[in-house]
């Protein structure tokens, strides 16, 4: 018999093969500090994607089982990336092609420099010929991948912008895990670049509109929400008081689209510049709601914060913790993630509990 816990209203699984399974594509961020591009000499590597991310994150710093459904290319690159997966404790389940020595398919490259104070940072994109770009529905074998069970599946728009079949594939999975009985959820990391390869925000809107048809949990910030889904709110390129009233305001006009959408969850985020930053969350869960504190940052690596705090807040539902605690988690580990270099986790499950009861930076011996 199937057994379930009720948590904040939501039917999650009890057990499972696994807690967590998301499908996206994966990529290599070249970071140059906080040297621009145009003047780098030198870079890290960082494995990334939005879909991954969470999935990372659940499993190296909160102990959970999680897989990662996606395109690898058989070539050294992907090799490297593939490394990263495994070291990161996911399970992956790979769609693979080979690469024919000269133009692909590739791994795509994202190149992100950090600014630093006034000077914003810098994303750029080649996801030229990019593998996970070619993923159609039929190619996972979703039956397969739940076999043993599986209580959450996630997704989000940076997978979705690809191409004219990612949202199929999307659309596909979450069907499949609903029919396994996993709750859904996609992260709306609206990214205008990339929408604008192939149609622009009208094309985004139409692609996400189908894939939140099947989402029980909707994760994004603000600018993601009224950007993704074409929900009208306040002005997101001002600086704002982190006002959760405000972003209340805009979750009730995305219920009022989507009234079967049972959990909405937003960042917030003022960025007085590059290297500092005030934080924060909302979350929304069938009629109960929870706005976190606010806290300032100083932040090393602003990328995955996003990703961070989906993976905390996640991590609370699937535990049983309250709405309260799980909002708390995921803003403290979205704080965390942004200390650190990359865009994945370092954190600890200790450390994450502790700063989201109001523990402090000093020093631990």
């Amino acid at each position: 018999m199937v057994s379930l816990q009720m948590t904040s209203g939501l039917p999650i699984l009890d057990s499972g093969a696994l807690d967590f399974v998301s499908v996206g594509a994966l990529v290599h961020r070249l970071d140059p500090g906080v040297v621009p591009f145009r003047k780098a000499t030198r870079f890290d590597v960082h494995v990334s994607g939005g879909e991954f991310n969470v999935a990372a994150n659940l499993s190296d710093c909160f102990g959970m089982k999680s897989g990662v459904a996606t395109a690898m290319v058989d070539y050294p690159v992907g090799d490297l990336i593939a490394g990263r997966v495994r070291a990161m404790g996911v399970r992956p389940f790979y769609v693979h092609f080979r690469h024919d020595g000269v133009s692909g398919p590739n791994m795509a490259t994202v190149y992100s420099d950090r600014g630093f104070g006034a000077r914003a940072p810098v994303v750029f994109y080649n996801r030229s010929n990019e593998a996970a770009a070619r993923l159609k529905p039929g190619d996972f074998n979703w039956k397969e991948i739940f076999a043993g069970g599986v209580r959450w599946f996630h997704s989000g728009g940076i997978f979705a912008s690809l191409s004219a079949t990612t949202g199929d594939v999307i659309v596909e999975g979450m069907a499949a895990a609903k029919a396994a009985g996993a709750i859904v959820s996609f992260d709306l990391n609206f990214r205008e670049k990339l929408w604008n390869a192939w149609g622009g925000q009208k094309q985004a809107v139409h692609v996400i509109e189908r894939i939140v048809r099947q989402v029980d949990v909707l994760v994004g910030n603000e600018e993601d929400l009224q950007k993704g889904l074409g929900i009208p709110g306040p002005e997101v390129t001002s600086r704002s008081t982190l006002d959760p009233k405000a972003q209340f305001a805009v979750i009730e006009r995305v219920l009022a689209k989507y009234p079967h959408v049972k959990g909405v969850a937003t960042t917030l985020r003022e960025v007085l510049s590059a290297s500092r930053h005030r934080w924060s969350a909302v979350a929304w869960v069938n009629g109960d709601s929870y706005a976190a504190p606010v806290c300032d940052l100083d932040v090393f690596d602003r990328v995955g914060g996003g990703d961070g705090f989906a993976a905390g807040f996640f991590y609370g539902l699937l535990s049983g913790e309250t709405l309260e605690e799980a909002v708390r988690l995921g803003w403290a580990h979205g704080a965390l993630l942004t200390t650190f270099p990359g865009d994945t986790t370092m954190a600890t499950l200790e450390q994450v509990r502790t700063f989201a009861h109001g523990g402090s930076a000093r020093i631990q011996r």
